[in-house]
């Protein structure tokens, strides 16, 4: 193990060369493009063995992954708001034809107006395209993630392309220690990729041509069932890892200081680490509030959301993006999640830290603040009530 004092966008290329990816194809945006530039470094300096393709646009660079994954190769590939945007109709070609590839998305708000704050539409638009969808709290938990979402993704249960989301600037380009495992360590963890349903040269196959309405269904079924076994594998997968490392990201849903809570905050991202620190706050000012990180948003953890209901009475949940919906869009996944619950807590929705702006300590207290008042369930445009605008629920 080896401490270095890394960025979140070089710990995703320290994990790609230590998963020994084959091929890395990507087009350059911001703050994406660190990303690929080391990894285009290690490639030209032979420490890594891989095919570095440089392509127009990143939907090719998509395309460059699904074929070279086809043909048994361990790809990665990175991007970040309206590259991602431009890959969508790719993405789910990739998951409708079982391609492992693991990419890193360094999550940055939608134009228009132009922006590279941090913000989660980019990858939230993608949530239906069925592929596996982290989030990272700090650059440790990028690395790591990198080589669990490999084996995740690979195991032949699974096989689905898996994406580790990670907030622009607060991630991308802020620098901390992070421990890289020895290349050894890894090996032993990600051994290479056992090829299944793949392209031979020479032989005659094909994969993902026509299907009719006779048997397309069976297809998206057992897409579906893929990505229902996701949390099983998923939780072997942490413990494998656990085992390798000694480090524990604690599933797919973390929590804190939850078991008493009168009310819950849900988070995603950096504003985890914000929110665990008032969490701290508040209970030593005497109120009993706790905090659930959703680490794992695709497949959506269900289980573990029900959970939380059995314990507290007032659930918020903290969205860094907005559909255009009812409430946010993890606020409308916990809501759906809590309908089938036997016991369903009050849900508010905040939004916050939408287009980069700063989720601070005062504005996480405000949200609890909200939650133990009892006041009826809403949602809340945080970065609005914080600007002095009036918003309507």
């Amino acid at each position: 193990m080896t401490r270095k004092v890394l960025s979140g966008s070089y710990a995703q290329s320290y994990a790609a060369k230590l998963a020994r990816a084959q091929v890395i194809s990507a087009y350059p945006i911001t703050p994406q493009t660190s990303i690929v530039e080391k990894l285009a470094e290690f490639v030209a300096t032979g420490e890594l063995a891989a095919q570095f393709i440089k392509v127009e646009s990143e939907h090719s660079a998509m395309q460059v992954c699904i074929s070279a994954s086809a043909l048994g190769a361990r790809t990665y590939t990175a991007t970040s708001s309206q590259g991602l945007l431009l890959m969508h109709e790719l993405l789910h070609w990739a998951s409708g034809m079982r391609a492992p590839i693991v990419m890193g998305v360094v999550n940055r708000a939608v134009a228009p107006p132009w922006n590279i704050g941090a913000d989660h539409t980019d990858t939230i638009s993608q949530r239906d395209t069925g592929w596996i969808q982290f989030y990272a709290e700090s650059n440790q938990e990028v690395l790591d993630t990198v080589l669990e979402a490999y084996r995740l993704a690979e195991d032949p249960q699974v096989r689905l392309p898996a994406m580790v989301n990670e907030d622009a600037f607060y991630l991308s380009h802020t620098v901390e220690p992070v421990d890289v495992p020895d290349p050894e360590t890894v090996d032993r963890f990600l051994p290479p990729r056992e090829a299944h349903a793949v392209l031979v040269p020479g032989e005659t196959m094909r994969l993902g041509s026509f299907t009719g309405p006779d048997h397309y269904v069976e297809f998206r079924e057992r897409l579906a069932e893929a990505n229902a076994r996701v949390p099983k594998v998923f939780a072997e997968v942490e413990a494998e890892f656990r085992d390798a490392t000694g480090r524990d990201h604690e599933g797919a849903v973390p929590t804190y200081r939850v078991d008493d809570a009168d009310a819950v905050l849900v988070t995603m991202g950096t504003a985890t680490t914000t929110a665990r620190s008032v969490v701290d706050e508040l209970r030593a000012e005497g109120r009993k509030v706790g905090l659930a990180k959703i680490r794992l948003f695709r497949p959506f953890p269900e289980d573990e959301v029900q959970r939380l209901a059995r314990v507290a009475d007032r659930i918020g949940v903290a969205d860094r993006s907005w559909t255009f919906g009812r409430t946010g869009p993890v606020a409308t996944e916990v809501a759906a999640a809590l309908y089938t619950a036997p016991r369903r807590p009050a849900l508010t929705g905040f939004l916050a830290g939408i287009g980069g702006r700063d989720v601070t300590p005062h504005e996480v207290r405000r949200m609890y603040d909200t939650l133990l008042s009892r006041e009826a369930p809403t949602t809340h445009w945080v970065d609005l009530e914080e600007q002095g605008v009036k918003v309507d629920g």
